[in-house]
């Protein structure tokens, strides 16, 4: 049986997923309804309710997998918003701000998660040896993990395999002759994601590009406190 800290800490890491894989979908709903596709709007989408926009597989034991397996990247991901760009106004925009607002979202958030983070710290000497210690320390897992997993999210959301979000903004650039043939790969694009994440390409992709956010984001101390080993 695991420590009931750890039991607190995957608690916790789980509901920072939980909310950044909301705040994506409802980004990209709600960028398209702006663009004038009311698809998400209509199937109920446009809402922070959580349960809403989970799956069980991708938002829950995915993560869990990932954490109890000592993976040190964790993600999630949500069923996605239903979106139909023939609805929007002008195709190529709407196809490039829905795409691309999930990705921001999460920037956004990480951004956000980082400085609560750097402001708990600060604040941490004079609660520490308190009452408040363990809210203290909630506080820095919820931040630091928040900034980890949305900074993992917009990375590899990025990544130009169909039909992650990446995909749809090179679709757009691609010369008309090479943009159908690519976007049929997006019924292979699952069997791509999986091969490289066994092949471990995407791992180093994420690493590389991880460890300097991470480091400016956290701080040397705060990657101390959430990888102790």
């Amino acid at each position: 049986m695991l420590p009931i800290a750890d039991l607190t800490q995957i608690a916790i890491m789980i509901v920072a997923i939980v909310f950044a894989v909301t705040i994506h979908e409802v980004a990209h709903g709600w960028t398209a309804l702006r663009m004038g596709d009311r698809t998400a709007q209509a199937a109920g989408r446009l809402t922070l309710n959580p349960i809403r926009h989970l799956d069980p597989v991708g938002s829950v034991i995915l993560p869990l997998a990932l954490k109890l397996s000592g993976s040190p990247l964790v993600f999630g991901y949500a069923k996605p918003v239903p979106v139909d760009p023939r609805n929007f106004r002008n195709f190529r925009k709407g196809t490039l701000y829905v795409s691309a607002a999930g990705v921001t979202a999460n920037m956004i958030l990480c951004v956000l998660s980082s400085l609560l983070f750097k402001t708990v710290v600060m604040w941490g000497p004079s609660i520490y040896g308190t009452l408040l210690q363990p809210l203290l320390f909630a506080l820095l897992y919820l931040f630091g993990y928040s900034v980890i997993i949305n900074a993992v999210l917009a990375i590899f959301n990025l990544i130009p395999v169909p039909p992650l979000d990446g995909s749809r903004i090179l679709a757009l650039i691609l010369p008309v002759s090479l943009r159908a043939p690519y976007q049929r790969l997006e019924r292979f694009g699952l069997l791509i994601i999986i091969i490289l994440l066994l092949s471990g390409i995407i791992n180093r992709l994420l690493s590389i590009l991880m460890n300097p956010i991470l480091r400016l984001a956290l701080g040397r101390d705060g990657l101390m406190f959430l990888f102790p080993n």
